[in-house]
């Protein structure tokens, strides 16, 4: 008998890291930033933390579709398909580079649901990540599994509720995705191995990182929040988008000390939809 998902919930996983300057230096080049190479005590960008505690999995317990085999920390799901569904992520204080992090990952949630598309699998993990000042961010991720998709799997498209105040077309081609997959040692095939996502998966194209379009959103909301630092960032993912196709990223305030961004995919429809506050 199959032991029972919720048995995860309440695991505990403690990384150690360094915040050192070559993962920075690639993710500035990557998005063409003008800033140079990073040095000890540059603040780390929003969700710039994705950069670090990587997984280092063997060769050999890498699985078919190049990510590491179910099991571990995560709980064994049988589900072919593992995406990134959403987060939530407070900023206490800023992170430096050069500066020594730990980071404790919890489950907090197992949840199987029955959905138009199949099975799903929900999982909620939380990460602490403490600096030398102590507790610099808690992030709350979610994690869906989910069935291949069938005919009718696609949701529906939903266009934006509000006017874009900041708007920014975006092209995400094959070597912009493969030096992302690079940065965050991602193996998983879709996002650079072109005969594997249409083939075996499905999709039209290579994907675009779930975590990339949200580091892209951070980073517009960062951008206009006047030289302060984010405290707060949800984003929640509504469909995929491809290289085969142009998005945009799109924003605007409310009030103060908030915004609302969100990317759009080349029909327009939401792919991405997020609040940030500084």
């Amino acid at each position: 008998m199959r032991q029972p998902l919720t048995d995860w919930i309440g695991r505990q996983e403690t990384a150690h890291d360094r915040l050192t300057a070559a993962p920075l230096t690639g993710w500035r080049a990557t998005l063409d930033k003008p800033d140079g190479p990073a040095r000890d005590g540059d603040p780390l960008p929003p969700l710039a933390h994705w950069l670090y505690f990587l997984p280092h999995a063997r060769a050999a317990d890498i699985g078919p579709d190049g990510h590491p085999r179910r099991g571990g920390f995560l709980p064994p799901v049988d589900l072919p398909r593992r995406m990134w569904a959403g987060g939530r992520v407070r900023f206490h204080q800023r992170l430096r580079i050069g500066e020594p992090v730990q980071r404790v990952s919890t489950i907090k949630d197992v949840r199987e649901k029955h959905g138009r598309s199949g099975a799903l699998v929900f999982v909620v993990v939380e990460h602490r990540i403490d600096g030398p000042g102590g507790l610099a961010i808690v992030e709350e991720h979610d994690i869906v599994y989910r069935d291949k998709p069938t005919a009718d799997a696609p949701p529906p498209p939903r266009v934006a509720d509000k006017a874009a105040v900041w708007h920014e077309p975006m092209r995400a081609d094959p070597v912009l995705l493969f030096r992302y997959s690079a940065l965050t040692f991602n193996g998983h095939r879709i996002h650079y191995d072109r005969p594997y996502a249409v083939e075996e998966e499905g999709y039209p194209g290579l994907v675009v990182h779930g975590p990339l379009i949200a580091s892209l959103l951070a980073d517009l909301a960062a951008r206009h929040a006047g030289g302060r630092p984010l405290t707060r960032f949800d984003y929640r993912v509504e469909r995929p988008i491809f290289d085969v196709d142009p998005f945009s990223l799109n924003g605007a305030p409310v009030g103060k000390g908030a915004a609302e961004v969100w990317s759009l995919d080349h029909r327009g429809a939401v792919s991405m939809s997020a609040e940030a506050e500084w």
